[in-house]
């Protein structure tokens, strides 16, 4: 039964929504009662979702909350390629080994949100193993080789002398035929996804398909005002432990906490908008914040304990409950070694960067000292706490 509630689907078209390409037509369709085939594809190029990216899946669980029908699309094919759509040099090639070890828990995290049982998963090498490289050059010749590297970020790159693949102006062509392959109805994507889902249109029609319509989604950028990337640190994982991601949000620049609350939460315009006007310092404000977002993806109880130890280690300046044992013998530790070797520190360079820093403390028998000499050793005893940042603490246990 699909459920063509108009408030409802008003909501879809425009709830942290940028472009729906053909709006009037999407809108009609939905109110049709006709159940939709709603395509959303993604490559596994990292073995983690972030918030970003699941705001798409929100946006597929809108519609299945309807009674349409999403189609995921894993692209275990593409994802060797590489989808070039905001990069701005060509991104490392994947090999198929990294590609399978990165899909391998794609559906666990996205059935965080979406109910994986009505939900129609492919993996885009079913159709591109089988696929003749006649069959390719016939795809191919939908388009003109202008229109493929007269995109913004390939116009920049040549501009500027810096490659370009061949293989990178080809991933529009494949993205498109996907949307063949299951007779997309409505794709999803990324404001930077257009010139793929566009690409998509053109191929659906030139296989007598009904073109498929368009909806980009706003981008949500990292908790530092850059894009959301992986390779820059500023993501927030949705498989990220309560209080890390609740520390996460409470660490994002203030400017940004309008934007998360329309795009990374549920919460209704009404209650967003009362936030706004409300006088809170931006320090309560993003409390709240957190604890939607860690409600989202861990339940209201994991929300609560993660806020309450955040204000027991951050606002009343106490230890967390459960910190990680670190055993060894030596009494006497180089600082740098310390820190690689309890992981507080993925390098010696990370190291020596958090000590000059200030960012590393030793915490013993209540008192706080600062570690300000890389060169130094750390004199350790049972039951010290190393400190780095905010949130990272290590206990050392003498064996």
């Amino acid at each position: 039964m699909i459920n063509t509630d108009k408030q409802k689907i008003k909501e879809i078209l425009t709830r942290g929504v940028e472009e729906v390409i053909i709006k009037e037509a999407l809108e009609k369709k939905l109110e049709s009662g006709r159940q939709l085939r709603i395509k959303h594809g993604l490559d596994p190029t990292g073995p983690k979702i972030h918030i970003g990216r699941a705001m798409q899946f929100w946006k597929l669980k809108a519609f299945q909350e309807l009674g349409h029908k999403v189609v995921l699309i894993i692209g275990d094919f593409t994802a060797h390629i590489g989808d070039a759509s905001d990069k701005q040099a060509m991104r490392k090639v994947l090999t198929q080994k990294e590609i399978k070890e990165n899909m391998k828990d794609y559906v666990r995290q996205i059935g965080k949100i979406l109910d994986m049982r009505k939900v129609e998963v492919r993996y885009n090498s079913e159709w591109f193993k089988k696929m003749k490289v006649l069959d390719f050059v016939d795809l191919q010749m939908i388009f003109t080789a202008q229109q493929l590297i007269q995109r913004r970020n390939f116009k920049e790159r040549w501009d500027l002398a810096k490659p370009i693949g061949a293989h990178e102006l080809d991933y529009p062509i494949f993205q498109g035929y996907d949307s063949v392959a299951v007779k997309a109805d409505v794709e999803t994507g990324g404001t930077d996804q257009l010139f793929n889902l566009q690409a998509g249109r053109e191929i659906q029609k030139n296989f007598g398909q009904q073109p498929q319509d368009i909806m980009t989604l706003k981008m949500l950028n990292g908790l530092d005002g850059r894009k959301m990337s992986t390779s820059w640190g500023n993501i927030i994982s949705i498989i990220d432990e309560p209080g890390d991601m609740f520390g996460k949000v409470m660490s994002m620049k203030d400017e940004l906490i309008n934007d998360y609350f329309e795009i990374a939460t549920r919460l209704s315009k009404i209650e967003i908008e009362e936030i706004k006007k409300s006088s809170d310092n931006p320090r309560d404000i993003k409390a709240k914040l957190a604890k939607e977002i860690v409600k989202m993806y861990h339940g209201a109880e994991a929300a609560q304990k993660a806020e309450a130890e955040f204000n027991k280690i951050h606002r009343d300046n106490e230890l967390p409950a459960e910190i990680e044992i670190f055993e060894t013998s030596r009494k006497n530790y180089p600082a740098l070694d310390l820190l690689c070797d309890t992981k507080l520190a993925p390098s010696k360079n990370e190291a020596k960067r958090l000590i000059e820093g200030g960012g590393v403390t030793k915490r013993a028998g209540g008192s706080e000292t600062k570690i300000v000499d890389w060169r130094q050793e750390i004199a350790l005893e049972d039951g010290v706490v190393l400190q780095v940042g905010k949130r990272r603490f290590i206990k050392i246990k003498l064996q």
